[in-house]
């Protein structure tokens, strides 16, 4: 009886473990496919907008977008 909880739970960690390193896995690839916008992003994305953009107004939208995110 003793055995199966023990089994039972060294299954239950290696499963929690092994997911960890997975979803980890996948989020790292995904973040090197799909890269978070940066400032060299946004100026290009204005640019083609047809607005100039400054510095203060990549700064102030890096900062809403920053805080949408709750990173701040």
């Amino acid at each position: 009886m003793w055995t199966y909880v023990l089994v039972g739970i060294l299954a239950l960690i290696a499963g929690v473990a092994l997911g960890f390193f997975i979803a980890r896995k996948y989020m790292m690839d995904y973040l090197k496919k799909n890269p978070p916008i940066n400032e060299q992003m946004l100026k290009v994305m204005m640019m083609q907008m047809g607005m100039k953009p400054s510095q203060k107004k990549i700064n102030q939208m890096m900062s809403a977008m920053n805080k949408q995110q709750g990173k701040q």
